[in-house]
């Protein structure tokens, strides 16, 4: 079957506020790139970043109370010392060129439980006219503009929806007649963020095919089957890009058991019969699942990878980093890592580093945007190396706070 990894429209994320979120007590991220890495020591405020994300995906999918109540509520919610909702704004765009449209959660806590303070969308289609809010929600009640492309002479239609912590996003996107709704629901519910560990990769799964990967890669044998059945060049591109990372790897296959479980297994040359994975090594199969991710033929609309460099030998980091890149041709990436290997493979303008300021809040800034980086970069420098001789402007794990203060680890480094 003809398999060809195409570059298609979907959309971007272009900027990230978030208030009073734990250690995010005021964040504000511009200029978000389709492959963009968080960087910085333990505790800098890399995971909860990652954790907004599967925030707000957790409420469009299960609910808002349930996304509340997984995480304590906003007793570990809400930033220490601070009042008020959590808030959670992006602007993006659905596809190259089309306006920036901006969505406003903001999310507080009553006696009855979470509700929605205010939720509203909207959008500048004209360069220079005044921006048009074609969703504007407070607690339940509000009005949504119908049409394609809602606008001031367009029906606003009144809405009260059954319950304050309902989104109405996710509510009224279900309709047809609203289809910038519709298109941010569908955007949203469809984030895939990645939560693998080796272990889960070594399960014996019910056979049957399945188009994606789970968020703990229990079900690799099934994406293996279902690439050699229906995406047999992906497959094989796959395993091309993973026999150069692993030497001597010839073949992965998915063998169903006559009692209707699935096997994966890994042939190595030159050796004749193939090994089961669970005595396979852990980073050759979180770097099979990775590949999965990176290469699905019809990827998810967004990707979060979190420290991809567990189990991984520092080697094939950068090339996995270049993996990321290419993928991000076709769907948005957001990842976190603390390895200097990494983001060797990156670009300035694709990492952000974070740390914590005085107070205790997390902070962040783009390498590009930080004094002389860029022009190491231009003269062969890697990020990797930049960081752990002390050139960033802070995020050194070694600082007491991972902030401005600089402490260079190698002195003697021109």
């Amino acid at each position: 079957m003809e398999d060809k990894q195409e570059t298609r429209s979907v959309p971007r994320i272009e900027y990230l506020r978030v208030k009073n979120y734990r250690a995010l007590k005021d964040l504000e991220l511009k200029n978000l790139t389709p492959l963009t890495v968080f960087l910085g020591p333990n505790g800098s405020g890399k995971s909860t970043i990652f954790d907004v994300f599967a925030f707000l995906s957790e409420c469009f999918s299960v609910g808002l109370r349930k996304a509340w109540d997984k995480r304590n509520r906003f007793k570990e919610l809400r930033t220490r010392g601070s009042s008020g909702p959590i808030v959670i704004e992006l602007k993006y765009r659905e596809e190259p060129e089309s306006p920036l449209i901006t969505y406003h959660l903001g999310i507080n806590e009553g006696p009855k439980g979470p509700f929605v303070a205010e939720e509203w969308l909207q959008w500048r289609r004209k360069p220079r006219g005044r921006s048009f809010r074609f969703l504007d929600f407070k607690c339940g009640e509000g009005q949504v503009t119908t049409g394609e492309v809602p606008d001031e002479q367009d029906d606003r239609v009144p809405e009260r929806l059954d319950s304050p912590e309902l989104i109405a996003v996710n509510t009224l996107g279900q309709f047809a007649r609203h289809p910038r709704v519709s298109a941010l629901r569908r955007f949203i519910t469809g984030w895939y963020l990645s939560y693998i560990t080796a272990d889960s990769t070594r399960g014996i799964p019910e056979a049957g095919p399945q188009e994606r990967l789970s968020q703990i890669g229990d079900n690799l044998p099934n994406v293996i089957q279902f690439l050699r059945e229906r995406h047999e060049e992906r497959l094989n591109k796959i395993l091309e890009v993973l026999s150069e990372r692993v030497p001597r790897l010839e073949k992965v296959d998915a063998e169903i058991m006559a009692d209707g479980r699935l096997l994966l297994q890994i042939k190595d040359a030159p050796f004749e019969k193939p090994i089961l994975a669970k005595f396979t090594s852990d980073g050759t199969l979180k770097l099979l699942a990775y590949l999965t991710i990176l290469y699905d033929p019809e990827p998810p609309q967004l990707v979060g990878i979190e420290e991809p460099e567990n189990h991984l030998h520092p080697r094939l980091l950068p090339g996995l980093a270049e993996e990321c890149r290419l993928a991000s041709e076709r769907t948005q990436l957001m990842v976190t890592t603390h390895s200097p290997f990494f983001s060797n493979g990156l670009k300035p303008h694709e990492l952000w580093v974070l740390y914590r300021d005085e107070f205790g809040y997390t902070r962040a800034k783009k390498t590009a945007d930080m004094d002389g980086i860029k022009e190491f970069v231009e003269e062969g420098a890697l990020l990797g190396h930049l960081w752990v001789e002390g050139h960033f402007e802070f995020g050194d794990p070694l600082t007491n706070s991972g902030g401005p203060k600089q402490l260079r680890l190698f002195p003697n480094a021109k």
